[in-house]
């Protein structure tokens, strides 16, 4: 049968979801966001879709894949926080004189901080095999370490789950020698030193070789695919596609890398300054936006940078990009074969980030110094000529990610703009009536594509995915049960009224929307967000900004309207008692005391995969975790 005939063939049918999720990725990354970078199978989805300039995410990867796939906030579905931070407070910030991080003990072992997706909320994959869906997944889970945590266990048919936050690209693992401070894994690697998987919910004891991350993902994917075909299998399918990259370790093929020679030798202001003037161009963002100054005290300014420096600066920045290229044409071939085999034009394929650029300057972390630099220096090669290769390890810090995420403030992990704000873009099944109203929609240019493509400024989160997807499935979510045990309803909106022009926006203005991560926290509502972020990298106190005027946060209005920021404030107040939030700086409520008798470090990992011995016998290295209990009204 061609492929117009299976086009045909498909009229009426349930429609395919393929959910695409990279891991870091800059909101200019992509050309069709304003970036340089070689993006141009993502660009041809934009050019036959919608861009979201307005949409978001948590301000970290596992809490935003919680929201992705349950449609709720996650501090109700079991990641309040990273598990790797509610597990050490050393890996929250580096310290700055008198200002230490912010201890995480009072989250440990309560509901909503479990690390893995609990047991209150209902996953979408579960939904849609439920009501005759083939659920696929390949690439990062970070929802859960064990067997019993696994994909299989949430709703999916077939999955291949990168399981931990993050990993070497290429499994690259040193052989250990000696018994010096740098031959034992580093306190800040032991979570990342192994390129843990599972399949089907079996422990990957062998990753197929040779191995790079988001190849693996793409052929995996690709495979689940064409088994289905060659199965006869006739359900509509959700394929979730979430990649590792470009999360550091920054590493990616010599020949992606090669694109980028030279391309960032003037640095990373430079780069923030094309990108921006590009954005502008492609009605991305207002012509007389103001960006936020780059706050990155902690390493030096490119003029600063000696000519070594700059070398392997602009290196790690030129293997950022080939990762990017590479994820891209990753996605090109799964897109492809679903064109081929006529899927494509039944399928809502959409793309986002889990949240803004990484740009911490770890070598200013003290969990970092000393003894993984050591590590680092003897097992590793960081040459110029090796960076983005299995045995190097870097990262590409606060100024290039900052080019990424002008013109908001800061990056990943602060609940500024600049690490909630994230590309999204969506291309609808061709039967589908995508007509948003002509006030909420602009066109604009497509990266390298040709013609334009919509864009919308109207707000809205990853949590909006989930019922869109269950709306356009014909499903309704089973909230307040789900097989016989208590779920709680999403608390994202339907897209598909927006979509159609029923109404001239995602969310009523008077909506509603809350971030914390690790001592950072905001709220929005309308226009105005209000923003706690901590000492150094910011007042230690509410500030309030206007959106519409200043996207950037640069002009803090909170002296100047104080009744609008405590009306915010209480919003605040109200979002903590809905989610059960435990705040961990005191400005933001003393809501419950830490127990730290109760609540010890560094033993708050379900599977201690690291440690010598635990993948040739997972049992012996798996826990019971104390947990306690605490009511939230979770809406």
């Amino acid at each position: 049968m061609s492929a117009s005939a299976d086009s045909n063939a498909n009229a009426g049918k349930r429609p395919n979801f393929l959910v695409i999720v990279a891991d870091d990725l800059g909101f200019s990354d992509l050309g069709c966001f304003g970036g340089e970078i070689r993006t141009p199978n993502l660009d041809r989805l934009a050019s036959n879709g919608l861009r979201f300039t307005d949409f978001h995410a948590a301000a970290a990867c596992s809490p935003s894949r919680a929201m992705i796939l349950t449609g709720t906030d996650h501090h109700i579905a079991g990641l309040g926080n990273l598990i790797e931070w509610t597990n050490n407070s050393g890996q929250n910030a580096p310290s700055e004189g008198e200002q230490k991080y912010w201890s995480t003990a009072p989250q440990r072992g309560m509901p909503g901080y479990e690390g893995y997706l609990n047991e209150r909320v209902v996953t979408l994959p579960e939904l849609l095999h439920d009501n005759g869906y083939l659920t696929m997944m390949a690439g990062k889970w970070h929802l859960g370490l064990t067997p019993e945590r696994s994909p299989r266990q949430r709703g999916f048919e077939r999955s291949f789950a990168h399981l931990p936050a993050c990993s070497n690209h290429y499994a690259y693992e040193p052989q250990l020698e000696g018994r010096g401070e740098e031959d034992r894994i580093p306190d800040f690697m032991t979570m990342s030193f192994i390129a843990l998987h599972s399949e089907d919910g079996e422990y990957v004891r062998n990753l197929p070789k040779p191995w790079y991350s988001s190849n693996g993902y793409g052929d995996k994917m690709l495979g689940y695919l064409k088994d289905r075909k060659e199965k006869g299998d006739e359900r509509p399918f959700f394929a979730y596609y979430p990649f590792t990259a470009p999360h550091w370790p920054l590493q990616a093929p010599d020949e992606y890398i090669a694109h980028y020679k030279g391309v960032y030798d003037d640095g990373p202001d430079a780069l923030r300054q094309r990108r921006l003037q590009k954005m502008k161009e492609m009605g991305l963002c207002p012509q007389d936006v103001e960006p936020h100054p780059v706050v990155a005290d902690e390493v030096k300014e490119w003029k600063d940078m000696g000519s070594e420096q700059r070398a392997k600066s602009s290196k790690a920045m030129e293997v950022f990009a080939g990762m990017v290229e590479c994820i891209d044409a990753n996605v090109g071939k799964v897109v492809s074969y679903l064109e081929e085999t006529g899927e494509l034009d039944n399928t809502l394929v959409c793309f986002m980030s889990d949240n803004g650029a990484e740009g911490a300057a770890y070598e200013a972390y003290p969990i970092v110094q000393g003894q993984m630099m050591q590590h680092l220096k003897k097992y590793y090669d960081n040459s110029l000529d090796n960076l983005g290769r299995g045995n190097s390890f870097i990262w590409y810090g606060p100024r290039w990610a900052q080019a990424a995420t002008a013109p908001s403030r800061l990056f990943k992990a602060f609940t500024t703009e600049g690490g909630v704000r994230v590309p999204f873009l969506a291309k609808f099944p061709k039967d589908t009536n995508v007509k948003p109203s002509s006030d909420a929609v602009t066109s604009g240019p497509v990266g390298s594509a040709s013609g334009k493509a919509n864009i919308t400024n109207s707000f809205s989160t990853v949590m909006d995915l989930a019922p869109t997807i269950l709306e356009m499935a014909g499903i309704k979510h089973p909230a307040p049960t789900y097989q016989s045990r208590d779920v709680v309803s999403m608390r994202g909106s339907s897209m598909l009224p927006f979509l159609s022009g029923q109404s001239s926006s995602v969310h009523p203005a008077d909506h509603i929307t809350g971030w914390e991560t690790c001592g950072r926290a905001a709220v929005r509502c309308g226009d105005y967000k209000i923003v706690f972020i901590p000492k150094p990298k910011g007042p230690e106190k509410w500030q309030m900004y206007n959106l519409a005027k200043d996207p950037g946060e640069v002009h803090d209005l909170a002296e100047q309207d104080p009744q609008r920021l405590e009306r915010m404030i209480k919003m605040w107040d109200q979002y903590v008692l809905e989610t059960g939030v435990i705040p961990l700086a005191p400005a933001l409520g003393n809501w419950i005391a830490a127990m730290e008798e109760q609540m010890p470090e560094d033993a708050w990992m379900e599977y201690e995969y690291w440690k010598d011995g635990a993948r040739e016998d997972p049992k012996a290295f798996t826990k019971d975790i104390p947990r306690f209990t605490r009511t939230v009204k979770a809406m």
